[in-house]
């Protein structure tokens, strides 16, 4: 396994650039997300930039010349490091270890609820003192110019949750290792969100990517809105394109009223990745979206009593039937990679079957890393609160189901953020009262949804599977990825743990994004209150009928598409309806479904591939523009135009 000692040291600088750039853009900035993206836009900007950069080197002297497979390993690095100093990890993880701490007050007596079951390693704070503690206070309300950021405090909880992070993530690395073969060699998924980066480096073979007339022409066009939109925010006489349409507003009379939020965002960026997908499934994103909007409406002429699912934004009876829908994709999954995993676990038992040779770790290695490191897990939940068989049942549902689900979103359905509709406490209060678990298990849940299971966005198990394709892409040995992974983790970990520090005792969090150090970590907190002051939740028949309604009709779709190759309605896009994804992507799923249905029937595949220029052109354009007017935003004080994925 040979490893490029060039490649390493400049991915260890850019891994250093990526958390910066995101973590200022994302949380002192706050226009424009950049980081939290399966593909995040401040990537492929700063990627660009190096490959500029080695052809332009390449000309002096070959001595500097980056290989395709050193730009790619780079690339994976960034990539690693976007997510886990965005949404991925540390936007999570920093802000819910001192919120409740912070807005603990005497109405909500939150330090009576959450305090006595906090173990002292969990938090930076003393959970056997007051609210508001002077370390909390000050990562809020900032310290004074000269006075020392308090980091020792700090040290033990990031090591402890450091413990856990680690052990997922090699859960994750362990589990991409398995599915690789199946995905990218079985199914042949087009794991659309590799394709950019693939073209940027392929280019300097073929001449052909930043040469085509039809790829600047779709550069062009966001680069044209979105600077006439920046410009029209400095100064309003400029004329600008509105990007986000909220539909609900033509809809004023019941049972049309009912609708959940239904916006209209209009992306280049994700046209031009959707337009990368098979019409079949583009067609069944967007139309099962619709579906959720109708039995709002349907909901609503009956009389139906309407309630929210806790902490995301659907119906409740849409995220159960969401949920039912998770657990029968993983079984159909398992079913159509029947063949695989017989012959993974004849060669974890046997010398027999499969060679692994090529794979990212042997399966040996990658089945029993997997089983021990969520073994582990599950110890450590349990250890830091949590009932042993829900801490099981938590993780189970969390690694084994969610995370499968997301990253098949990723390589087959080209969604650029992965979100759910439900988290595994949901499943358990069908049939039992939520503090029936017990004040520790919610104590700890508040931390663990707040981290891992409430946003999915910037999920790193996606990121090793781009990884893997991408290695097929510019013939890399897989196995060389292991060291770029690891040390792109460990120092992303420590480094965007720094910024995230020093940022808010600098700035103050109160005047920093709000999502992220209000928001999030405030909503897994009081959700879970109500059960620890006594308060029942609801245990019937509604909750577990939908879920049973989702398992039945999800069955039903997987059964017909093994059927028939014509079926249209894919599983995948009935289990992604309800997200925060789909409200923000449905449309241009619909745009791009609408252009490329005619142009695929009646151009065929000669047309699409002459044209996918143009698409891939306009996700370059968007993304280009996002970082550009980050850094304009950053170094001249001026507001930046918004950009569609919020």
């Amino acid at each position: 396994m040979r490893i490029s000692k060039k490649a390493l040291v400049i991915g260890i600088l850019f891994v250093v650039i990526i958390c910066f750039i995101v973590s200022y853009a994302e949380l002192v900035i706050t226009y424009i997300q950049i980081g939290f993206l399966q593909l995040p836009p401040a990537v492929i900007g700063v990627f660009f930039f190096l490959v500029v950069a080695s052809r332009l080197l390449k000309k002096l002297t070959h001595r500097f010349r980056l290989t395709q497979q050193e730009l790619m390993m780079i690339y994976c690095m960034m990539l690693i490091a976007s997510m886990i100093s965005s949404r991925g990890m540390m936007e999570k993880l920093i802000p819910a270890l001192v919120a409740v701490n912070y807005y603990a007050n005497e109405p909500n007596g939150w330090d009576k609820l959450f305090f006595p079951h906090i173990k002292s390693w969990l938090a930076p704070f003393d959970p056997t003192k007051k609210p508001r503690q002077s370390i909390v206070i000050g990562f809020y309300e900032h310290l004074d110019p000269n006075e020392p950021i308090p980091f020792g405090p700090w040290v033990r909880p990031l090591l402890v949750w450091g413990v856990l992070i680690l052990l997922i993530f090699f859960g994750f690395l362990c589990l991409a290792s398995i599915l690789r073969r199946q995905w990218v060699d079985n199914e042949k998924l087009t794991f659309p969100l590799v394709q950019l980066p693939l073209e940027f480096v392929r280019d300097e073979e073929t001449g052909g990517f930043f040469k085509n007339r039809l790829m600047w022409l779709g550069f062009g066009l966001p680069t044209l809105i979105f600077t006439l939109n920046g410009l029209h925010g400095i100064y309003p006489s400029v004329p600008w394109l509105r990007l986000q349409h909220n539909l609900n507003q033509f809809f004023t009379e019941r049972p049309f009223s009912a609708m959940y939020y239904t916006p209209a965002f209009i992306s280049f960026a994700a046209v031009g990745f959707f337009y990368l997908l098979p019409t079949q499934l583009l067609f069944s994103l967007w139309a099962f979206f619709i579906f959720t909007r109708l039995q709002d409406i349907l909901a609503a002429a009956f009389g139906m009593r309407v309630s929210g699912m806790p902490l995301y934004p659907t119906r409740l009876y849409i995220g159960y039937q969401v949920a039912g829908a998770y657990l029968v994709l993983v079984v159909y999954f398992i079913y159509v990679s029947g063949s695989h995993l017989k012959q993974v676990l004849k060669r974890v038992f046997t010398q027999e079957a499969i060679d692994d040779t090529g794979e990212l770790l042997p399966y040996r290695v990658a089945f029993w890393g997997l089983i021990i490191s969520f073994l582990l897990s599950v110890l450590w939940c349990y250890y830091s609160g949590l009932t042993l068989w829900f801490a099981f049942f938590e993780l189970l549902i969390y690694i084994g189901f969610v995370a499968v689900v997301m990253a098949r979103s990723t390589a087959e359905g080209g969604l650029l953020m992965t979100e759910t509709s439900f988290r595994p406490i949901d499943l358990y209060v069908m049939v039992a009262q939520k503090a029936s678990l017990g004040a520790s298990s919610l104590t700890f849940l508040s931390f663990f949804d707040a981290i891992f299971t409430r946003d999915q966005r910037g999920l790193i198990l996606t990121g090793f599977l781009d990884g893997l394709k991408i290695a097929d892409g510019v013939k890399m040995k897989r196995r060389s990825l292991l060291v770029f992974f690891f040390v792109a983790i460990i120092l992303a970990l420590v480094c965007s743990a720094t910024i995230h520090l020093w940022l808010p005792y600098r700035h103050g969090a109160n005047y920093m994004y709000s999502y992220v150090y209000r928001g999030n970590p405030l909503w897994a907190f009081s959700d879970h209150a109500p059960a620890l002051e006594g308060f029942s939740t609801e245990v019937g028949w509604r909750r577990l009928t939908f879920f049973i309604i989702g398992i039945i009709f999800t069955a039903f779709l997987a059964f017909m598409r093994t059927l028939y190759w014509w079926w249209p309605f894919h599983p995948l896009g009935y289990a992604l309806s309800a997200s925060w994804t789909m409200i923000v992507f449905w449309f241009p799923v619909f745009l791009a479904w609408l252009v490329k249905y005619p142009l695929m029937r009646y151009g065929g595949v000669r047309l699409y591939l002459r044209i996918r220029p143009f698409f891939l052109g306009m996700i370059f354009g968007e993304f280009s523009m996002a970082v550009i007017w980050t850094l304009i935003s950053w170094i001249f004080r001026v507001p930046a135009p918004f950009f569609p994925w919020p």
